[in-house]
């Protein structure tokens, strides 16, 4: 029950930065837990004093453990199927100003950007539940907003109704609300809000026929730093196996870092069954996915009409 360190290679142009790979036995793992999975492989080693800087850059999930969790509550296909809407991709917005509307106001610009032609609109991830807007109530006029635009259009709409909440028990309240008025996806804040509250959340959708959106608040924090912390595309791997439809997957042209072969790289790991390695897009390790449904990449963050 230990990890064996195998090659060790030096960092191209970097003096003492190496390349360490290192293999756990599966049944330090307990199964479906995302959150055990980290608390193992980086819980205590990014604090140790005889390190400097420690950055996970990829890791394989084997088919064995990979088998072990849900998944998405739904993926690609599916989502396709209950949209109605192939061959194109799907195009939404976020409403702006993010915070200080009333919820009235706030579900007429929903109204507003469907009835204009957009597939969703999009609750922005610090929208939760504040005293000029309660959730309750952002819920009910969006979710009015969204049948008259469909009623007008002919069209399946969808309205990311964000879930994240303070507690579990408040997030599915939320998420059940969402169900009951007949909306056809929820958001959560899978980071700030948790990998266990995410798993959580997964599953109710699957169970309930919720499609579920990701925000990736607070990825920077884990990611942005080249030479500590977590890339994102280990993030992006952890988020398939916990669960989750779409998720922000960053894009090479907006306000937000990204490199383009690396974007591509995580991209692909989202949506492709199976994966090759291929260093030059930043993949360590070729990953098999086991059928498990594929995620879609959201293209987030300073994307206007002069990128399209």
């Amino acid at each position: 029950y230990k990890g064996r360190c195998y090659p060790i290679e030096p960092v191209a142009g970097e003096e003492n930065q190496y390349i360490a790979y290192v293999a756990y036995p599966l049944d330090l793992f307990e199964e479906g837990s995302v959150t055990n999975m980290f608390t193992s492989i980086v819980g205590n080693v990014f604090g140790f004093k005889a390190l400097r800087a420690l950055r996970l850059e990829d890791l394989r999930i084997p088919p064995s453990y990979t088998k072990t969790f849900q998944g998405p509550p739904h993926g690609i296909q599916v989502e396709r199927d209950k949209l109605n809407k192939y061959g194109r991709p799907l195009l939404g917005c976020t409403i702006k100003p993010k915070l200080g509307l009333s919820a009235k106001n706030y579900g007429r610009a929903v109204y507003e950007c469907l009835r204009g032609g957009l597939d969703f609109t999009k609750d922005d991830e610090n929208v939760n539940s504040q005293p000029f807007m309660r959730w309750r109530d952002r819920f009910l006029f969006c979710a009015e907003a969204l049948f008259k635009a469909q009623a007008e259009t002919g069209e399946i709409k969808g309205h990311y109704l964000n879930a994240t909440a303070g507690t579990c028990e408040e997030m599915i309240k939320r998420a059940v609300f969402a169900r009951e008025l007949g909306v056809p996806i929820v958001m959560h804040d899978y980071l700030t809000g948790g990998f266990t509250a995410n798993t959580s959340l997964a599953h109710y959708c699957r169970d309930n026929g919720l499609l579920l959106h990701i925000h990736r608040a607070m990825h920077a924090v884990i990611d942005r730093q080249k030479n500590h912390g977590m890339h994102f595309r280990v993030l992006a791997k952890a988020l398939r196996l916990s669960g989750g439809d779409h998720i922000h997957a960053g894009t090479v042209v907006g306000k937000l870092e990204g490199e383009r072969e690396i974007t591509l790289g995580f991209v692909d790991l989202l949506r492709d069954d199976f994966i090759e390695k291929d260093r030059s897009r930043g993949i360590y390790f070729t990953q098999d996915w086991v059928s498990m449904p594929g995620v879609l990449p959201v293209a987030s963050g300073g994307i206007h009409v002069w990128h399209m």
